[in-house]
């Protein structure tokens, strides 16, 4: 099956960004949100970000008009209904998901595969709640999606050859490159990467250096392009938390436990770069 027409749930930051990708590609793309007001401020994050390519002298402008004529908008999940790929990149909450991929799957033809772009809900258990659980996979692109050139493929315990071929397809046609990964908590990059922001949060909260020298001591160290709490802060620490419960739950291991100062901070109302203030000031 080669996928040439994609429904995208959610038109956020990962749902806008995957949008872009699929339409600079030359692919038809549907985006939807549950309100016109949220698909149009997706589809203005999309012009804006051509708009950067454009002065960069990335893209030309008529290069900018054929990728936004790829797009179509919308707010009603019965658009769905001639797509070869729906990607589910909603929030991530395991029941706002599963009523979701219900929702698409009562309108979407029999052969259209379901991707999730979970960072870290099993793809086995999600697919297990749909009534096609062969053509449940896990796309899971990474933020700046237009930019960052992996995708991790998650196959599921039921994930079908010819399901796992055709996303793989995909994934190149985007001009990313993918790697295939089992299912498990946090796949590869999150179950490496998230473990290792939460014990530099762990050292900060000791005490042992400053939020600036941790972060400059990763960068010229380890040849990092930006330090684990800095980073932390850019992906939320609300989220950072939820995956460190998710790893800790799931492996029922006391190194994957969230750091004090991070839960603390969550509850305090610190995310980060989202709402001004994380282990940083923005």
């Amino acid at each position: 099956m080669t996928i040439k027409t994609v429904g995208i749930i959610g038109a956020g930051l990962m749902g806008n960004g995957i949008a872009q990708t699929c339409a600079a590609a030359g692919i038809k793309t549907i985006m939807l949100d549950i309100n016109e007001a949220a698909v149009q401020k997706g589809l203005a994050t999309i012009s804006a970000s051509f708009e950067r390519l454009i002065k960069k002298e990335k893209l030309t402008p008529a290069q900018k008009d054929s990728a936004l004529a790829q797009i179509k908008t919308s707010i009603s999940m019965s658009d769905f209904k001639d797509v070869d790929l729906v990607i589910e990149a909603a929030t991530e909450n395991e029941g706002l998901k599963l009523k979701i991929l219900k929702d698409a799957e009562a309108v979407i033809r029999a052969d259209t595969i379901i991707a999730s772009n979970t960072s870290s809900i099993s793809i086995t258990q999600m697919a297990a709640a749909t009534s096609r659980p062969e053509r449940f996979i896990g796309m899971h692109f990474f933020n700046p999606v237009p930019m960052m050139a992996l995708v991790e493929i998650i196959r599921g315990l039921q994930t079908s050859d010819a399901t796992h071929a055709a996303v793989e397809a995909l994934a190149k046609a985007l001009g990313k490159t993918p790697i295939t990964v089992k299912n498990s908590p946090g796949f590869v990059v999150n179950r490496i990467l998230c473990p290792m922001i939460n014990e530099a949060i762990f050292v900060f909260g000791e005490g042992l250096a400053s939020a600036e020298e941790i972060d400059a001591g990763m960068k010229l160290g380890c040849n990092m392009p930006i330090g684990p709490l800095a980073l932390a802060d850019l992906i939320g620490l609300d989220t950072m938390l939820n995956v460190m419960n998710v790893f800790y739950a799931g492996f029922n291991d006391s190194k994957y436990r969230p750091a004090p100062l991070l839960k603390e901070m969550v509850a305090a109302g610190y995310y980060g770069r989202k709402n001004g203030r994380g282990f940083y000031h923005y």
